[in-house]
């Protein structure tokens, strides 16, 4: 009896062992999980599509340097004419001898002619137009003209005295006898043609009518 139970623990043993060697013999499976396999041999990742450039705007080969007049000023856009002997009133700005400012609205006076600032006689005739206009309600009667972004107009003070003639009597301002037909020319004091019109300012009538 005791050699059959020792012939089956020699058999249970021999089984066991045989069982484990296959086992080990047999080749492992690999794994399929994302986390074991090289990084190198992952799928890549799709390539995003390049989002299409913003696109340029045309240079404006139209917009240059506005072409300058005949006293190598800029022209300026125009505007709109005031309606014919319209009036607008009020204390004015000056900007210089020819050409004042009230609120918004810029006046040139018609049918005079004064320096430029920068020019000889400039500040002079700028000095001059606001010692006439200071503390002063001036009214203006419009043209129905323009003279690049101003509005060409006659001005008046309160007591009726035309203010371009009143500077033209001065000496700071001429007749601009190709707008004004002449009707300021009586006021210009002797010599004043030849000392403002020497410095060729302003309109190319003047040039050379020296008196």
């Amino acid at each position: 009896m005791e050699l059959l139970i020792g012939l089956g623990l020699l058999l249970f043993f021999l089984y066991a062992a045989t069982q484990g060697s296959d086992r080990s013999s047999r080749p492992q499976r690999k794994s399929t999980d994302s986390a074991s396999v090289p990084r190198s041999q992952k799928a890549p990742k799709p390539l995003r599509a390049a989002e299409p450039a913003a696109p340029q705007k045309p240079k404006d080969h139209h917009r240059t340097h506005a072409a300058a007049d005949d006293f190598g000023r800029p022209r300026i856009h125009p505007i709109t004419p005031a309606a014919r002997g319209s009036k607008l009133s009020g204390r004015v700005w000056v900007i210089d001898g020819d050409t004042i400012c009230i609120g918004r609205t810029k006046i040139r006076l018609a049918g005079i002619d004064a320096p430029e600032i920068d020019m000889p006689f400039g500040q002079k005739s700028k000095w001059a137009m606001v010692d006439l206009c200071k503390g002063q309600r001036v009214t203006v009667v419009m043209h129905g003209e323009t003279s690049y972004d101003r509005q060409v107009g006659t001005a008046y003070l309160p007591d009726g005295r035309d203010i371009g003639a009143e500077i033209i009597k001065r000496g700071l301002a001429l007749d601009l006898a190709v707008f004004s037909g002449g009707k300021y020319r009586e006021f210009e004091p002797k010599g004043a043609r030849h000392r403002l019109a020497g410095g060729r300012f302003g309109h190319r009538s003047l040039y050379g009518k020296h008196s």
